[in-house]
């Protein structure tokens, strides 16, 4: 069985966020969650938080209030861009000029199974 959990709009680059998902595709939840918090990386609460929640609605499905996370296995993980439309700024440039910049935000999404056969290998962009 297969449950999701989804954070969007958060305020990370999708590059900096996909980087820490690369590490624990595969694994098991505990392990995983053993792994994020030495990371060195700004956004490890939030995939911590996206792992524990995808857990927690794996145990909702199956009935079990307290799921063994070792038996629990992250069958994908990944992070796309978000839109930039809303956090559009304008920093001031020399002779009055504007220069603009962007923040950027992402998407993060988090499938566990209970089976660990159904693990995805990493997607890499522009290989055939």
């Amino acid at each position: 069985m297969e449950a999701s959990s989804k954070a969007k709009f958060q305020r990370y680059g999708s590059r900096k966020v996909r980087f820490l998902l690369d590490l624990v595709r595969g694994k098991s939840v505990k392990a995983s969650l053993g792994i994020v918090p030495f990371s060195g990386l700004r956004c490890s609460d939030l995939v911590q938080k996206t792992i524990n929640s995808a857990a927690a609605n794996l145990g909702v499905k199956t009935g079990n209030k307290n799921p063994d996370l070792s038996k629990i296995y992250i069958k994908e993980a990944f992070s796309t861009q978000g839109p930039m439309k809303h956090l559009k700024r304008v920093q001031p440039g020399p002779q009055g000029r504007a220069m603009p910049y962007k923040k950027s935000v992402c998407h993060l999404t988090v499938i566990v199974s209970d089976e660990k056969k159904g693990a995805k290998a990493p997607v890499k962009g522009g290989q055939k």
